[in-house]
């Protein structure tokens, strides 16, 4: 079993080699390479244990199945397998591949952010922690008896240590009921929820939900902008959306605005019940519309979203950071004044 376990953990593909594979075939194909040409070519930049893998896509294509299939198969992220699904339909490989790549590459980039803003903090916060523990355990109590025998008074900052310790624990149980409640929250009811409903109770979480909302509209818009400049109408692109079974919120996305449009209601007016998407996307809708420009619009406004998430995350960065270190030194602080302000008035009591 443990060795079956190793093989998949060995033979599963990265976000950094899907990405560098859709990279490969992406600018190939913009230098005229055919699919399978690109396919072939691709095995020559990826890791050797990746060759087999490649090798059998390229056997695949030739049987005629098509490249989404493949990469399902492969069990490729599910955002990169929808996006080579409507390249299917629009005919943009070579973009569609880019594109998709350029999205997995500013995952990792974020990912990479986060852990280099969160692991020098992080370290901290438990070098803290052990610290305290340690104070709290072991020192204070013996300067506490000290202290008392020689009538010297309890100073703010040991006050403080002392009924920050106590509070701890309950403290930890908080957190821990907290988590509880929303992995049985997870388990129990959302879990259970569709897609769409799923989407529209992350959008609505203060902070981050508005992460959540830029990401689906660039996904959206970048979608439909790749649609529209392949010939196809709004109603046709919504129908590939609800074809997409791969990607259940785009499906269900698709569906949705489709029975809205049965009932008559404006393309613009149609996308409101998506709730989760930003309000921005819907007046874009009616100014492309106006101006016949819509797949520019869209395009246009998918690079936007995707700036003001990067953004977004950065400056929630700048500010976590502040505050984990404001915390750290209030108690880094505290400890050292609380066994170091006794023992400078027992001297000044010599």
């Amino acid at each position: 079993m443990l060795a079956g376990f190793m093989k998949i953990k060995k033979d599963s593909w990265s976000l950094r080699e899907q990405s560098l594979f859709l990279k490969c075939i992406g600018e190939l194909l913009t230098q005229g390479y055919s699919l399978s040409e690109g396919v072939r070519s691709s095995v020559h930049y990826l890791p050797a244990d990746k060759q087999e893998d490649i090798m059998s896509v390229l056997g695949s294509l030739k049987g005629g199945n098509s490249f989404c299939d493949n990469l399902a198969r492969l069990k490729f992220n599910q955002q990169t397998i929808s996006y080579v699904y409507f390249a299917e339909k629009h005919g943009g490989f070579a973009k569609a591949f880019l594109d998709a790549s350029n999205i997995m590459q500013n995952r990792l980039r974020t990912l990479q952010q986060l852990k280099k803003i969160l692991y020098y903090p992080l370290f901290l916060v438990l070098f803290t922690i052990i610290l305290f523990y340690f104070v709290h355990q072991v020192l204070l109590p013996q300067f506490s008896s000290l202290f008392l025998s020689m009538s010297v008074e309890t100073n703010l900052f040991m006050s403080f240590i002392i009924g920050a310790g106590r509070a701890m624990p309950f403290v930890l149980l908080l957190i821990g009921t907290f988590l509880l409640s929303l992995l049985y929250y997870y388990l129990r009811i959302f879990r259970k929820k569709d897609s769409l409903e799923r989407l529209r109770l992350m959008a609505a979480i203060p902070v981050i939900g508005k992460g959540f909302s830029l990401y689906y509209t660039y996904i959206f818009s970048l979608q439909l902008s790749h649609l529209l400049q392949g010939g196809f109408s709004i109603f046709e692109s919504l129908k590939f959306f609800q074809e997409a079974k791969e990607n259940a919120p785009l499906a269900l996305a698709g569906e949705k605005v489709i029975d809205h449009l049965k009932k008559g209601e404006r393309m613009e007016q149609a996308f409101l019940c998506l709730t989760f998407l930003e309000k921005e996307f819907c007046r874009i809708l009616q100014h492309g519309q106006e101006n016949g420009k819509l797949d520019q619009e869209l395009h246009f406004l998918s690079q936007f979203c995707m700036d003001s998430l990067q953004d977004m995350v950065n400056r929630l960065m700048r500010k976590i950071q502040p505050v984990i270190y404001a915390v750290i030194g209030i108690l880094v602080i505290s400890i050292y004044l609380a066994v170091l302000l006794p023992m400078f008035q027992l001297l000044n009591g010599l």
